[in-house]
């Protein structure tokens, strides 16, 4: 497995007992499209093979074309669904849920296990004053920021990092976009709002210190202990596109591992 820490599953039982199982591959060069990582998905359920690739290409905008571990590319970048046919298909809608929890749930996986990982950032933007992809677009940018993953691997709460890559992207990508209403959280916490940070102390600063510590699980071999993440959510209050990316922090074992890696 390369550099994977561990082996990624998931799977679910449908009501009428097909099954869909699904396994992934990849914690460096992770971005895609492309990235340098592998997932099968086998279901027992007849589908029709135009349906089942609009509900595959459907989960995985959601899912693997969300994430992040180190904003680097590869050739080696695939998701696919294969259908034995075995069992009828009873209930399309549950069908669809079913396949894009798992693929939600393996994407998160592969960040979780990216090289050298010690934290996950779930960076939620709502409202946004653009298109789905653009504010995916503008998840990426923050998870990718070198400063802020940094940042975010030493349990600092530096919100001006923070505030910087969201003003890096909408100053190079969407400068005509009012961000007047803009709203930050950090941890559930409110930085910033109505143009201003919203920080008070040392107790603020020791609160947002102590949600990305409860998300840190360090760099071991085992599975992660749990399946927490430093929560950011940046809420433009003007537009109607929402979007959700998982990242990676920065460490010095990423550093580590890629500066003594041969292919």
């Amino acid at each position: 497995m390369t550099t994977d820490r561990y082996p990624k599953v998931r799977s679910a039982t449908l009501r009428n007992g097909a099954r869909i199982v699904a396994i992934g591959k990849g914690a460096g060069m992770i971005e895609p499209n492309m990235a340098t990582m592998l997932s099968y998905i086998l279901t027992d359920v007849a589908i029709p093979k135009a349906n089942l690739q609009q509900m595959l290409s459907d989960a995985v905008e959601k899912s693997f074309n969300s994430i992040s571990v180190d904003g680097d590319e590869s050739t080696s970048d695939t998701v696919a669904l294969l259908a034995s046919n075995h069992f009828p298909l009873e209930d399309e809608n549950e069908f669809r849920q079913a396949l894009e929890k798992i693929c939600v749930g393996l994407a998160s996986d592969i960040v979780r296990n990216g090289e050298g990982t010690s934290h996950v950032m779930a960076v939620s933007i709502k409202n946004f004053p653009g298109t789905e992809k653009d504010a995916r677009a503008l998840g990426r940018h923050i998870v990718n920021s070198p400063l802020f993953k940094c940042a975010v691997n030493g349990n600092d709460p530096n919100t001006g990092r923070l505030a910087g890559a969201i003003g890096s992207f909408m100053g190079k990508f969407n400068r005509d976009a009012s961000v007047d209403k803009m709203s930050l959280t950090l941890g559930g916490r409110c930085i910033f709002t109505e143009g201003k940070f919203v920080l008070e102390g040392d107790e603020v600063e020791k609160e947002l210190s102590d949600h990305m510590k409860e998300a840190e699980y360090g760099d071991s071999t085992n599975y992660p202990p749990h399946q927490k993440c430093v929560e950011i959510e940046v809420d433009f209050n003007s537009g109607t596109s929402s979007a959700t990316v998982l990242g990676s922090d920065l460490s010095k074992e990423y550093v580590a591992i890629n500066a003594d890696y041969r292919s």
